[in-house]
């Protein structure tokens, strides 16, 4: 049997994270939560997730914050990092270079399942790369 995947899910619309969350174990994910950004460096430090999902706007520290702390912290090995937001209503867009700390930008607005199959997607390409 295959090892589950980590996620890293940060956000403070309680609401929002609970479903997510449950979109995420339901689709076989190892799922971690925390409700701002510093709780979510405490945590991906601790966890060591292959991905990371943060809201861009949360109180204590934003999105890109949280973001650029992570991609320090990573050094060499960083997992995929995803801004979430309301504040764009397009597709999901991925960035050559990081933009606001992360490559990958999603509306808020998106189905949660979308968001998991997007986020199956780049880890199913990021180990095509490492396998390269």
């Amino acid at each position: 049997m295959a090892t589950a995947h980590r996620v890293l899910l940060i956000d403070d619309d309680n609401f929002f994270l609970t479903v997510l969350a449950d979109v995420f174990r339901g689709s076989g994910f190892e799922v971690f939560t925390a409700r701002d950004g510093r709780d979510g460096v405490r945590s991906y430090l601790a966890n060591s997730p292959e991905v990371v999902l943060t809201d861009l706007i949360m109180p204590v520290m934003g999105g890109v914050s949280t973001c650029m702390e992570i991609t320090r912290l990573a050094g060499d090995n960083p997992p995929i990092l995803v801004l979430l937001t309301s504040m764009f209503q397009g597709m999901p867009h991925e960035h050559e270079m990081p933009d606001m700390g992360a490559k990958v930008h999603i509306p808020k607005s998106m189905k949660p399942l979308d968001i998991v199959i997007l986020i199956e997607q780049l880890l199913e390409r990021q180990q095509f790369r490492v396998a390269e």
